[in-house]
């Protein structure tokens, strides 16, 4: 009898030990992992400050503890457009002022916009440069395959602005909603030339080579950002866009060839 009891007593206790484990493991399941993010920094940004932005976005998350930064790149109007049909975002930062001109129209904006630096068109080719291609004035050869920005993209209508002023009509074999699609067809040769930004050239390394041309000082571009009015985070957006427009962010950015604004 004394042993049975002894059974029962050690079955019991075995399951109180079980079942205190088991609220221990199910409270760990239902919560957040130790040391993931708390809040999340959207930030709608022109293509071509994909490089510079990812870079000033780590920069961000390493200052900012528990915060992620979550980037959208894609052309300025593209981009403009998604945030007036209530697409969440915090910051945008836009390739012209064009665009960002109608943001602060629609009223998605909510401080004034800063310009932080600005951008210069080049002909990229690739190295080998098949083509021949040495001047603007070349592109518009028909033989040669031109791919450029469509014209609302601030990459496009500073293109469309260099070939007034050259007087020359280039037909391109086809128009992108990005800088980075035009890069990317010279790239992998499907264009003969496509008109991008220097830093552009300069971020695909050895992949395309860059040709300056004198009419592209007159189709500079200008960058602003601002946050904007829908953010669920407003301090951190302020912050972001101080980030960008310091002298760290503006080191980070001339390193990759922007100019000041």
């Amino acid at each position: 009898m004394k042993r049975w009891a002894a059974s029962v007593v050690a079955v019991l206790l075995i399951g109180t030990a079980a079942g205190c484990g088991s609220g221990r493991s199910s409270g760990t399941s239902s919560g957040s992992p130790s040391g993931s993010p708390r809040q999340t920094l959207t930030v709608f940004a022109a293509a071509s400050l994909t490089s510079t932005f990812t870079k000033l976005g780590r920069e961000f998350e390493a200052a900012h503890k528990g915060v992620k930064v979550s980037f959208s790149f894609a052309g300025s109007s593209d981009l403009v457009a998604q945030i007036e049909q209530g697409a969440p975002a915090d910051v945008l930062a836009s390739a012209d002022t064009k665009n960002m001109d109608e943001a602060v129209s629609a009223k998605v904006v909510e401080n004034k916009p800063v310009a932080f630096a600005s951008n210069t068109l080049e002909i990229a080719v690739p190295p080998d440069n098949p083509a021949g291609v040495t001047s603007l004035k070349d592109l518009a050869t028909p033989s040669t395959k031109v791919v450029v920005c469509a014209p609302q993209v601030p990459c496009g209508a500073a293109a469309r602005k260099v070939e007034q002023i050259a007087k020359v009509r280039i037909t391109p074999v086809s128009e992108e909603q990005a800088v980075t699609d035009v890069l990317t067809k010279v790239e992998s040769g499907e264009a003969d030339a496509g008109l991008v930004y220097l830093t552009d050239v300069r971020a695909a390394g050895g992949k395309v080579k860059g040709l300056t041309f004198p009419q592209s000082s007159s189709a500079v571009n200008t960058y602003p950002i601002a946050a904007l009015k829908k953010s669920k985070h407003a301090t951190l957006a302020n912050d972001f866009v101080n980030l960008v427009t310091s002298t760290e962010g503006r080191s980070v950015l001339a390193a990759a060839g922007f100019a000041a604004p």
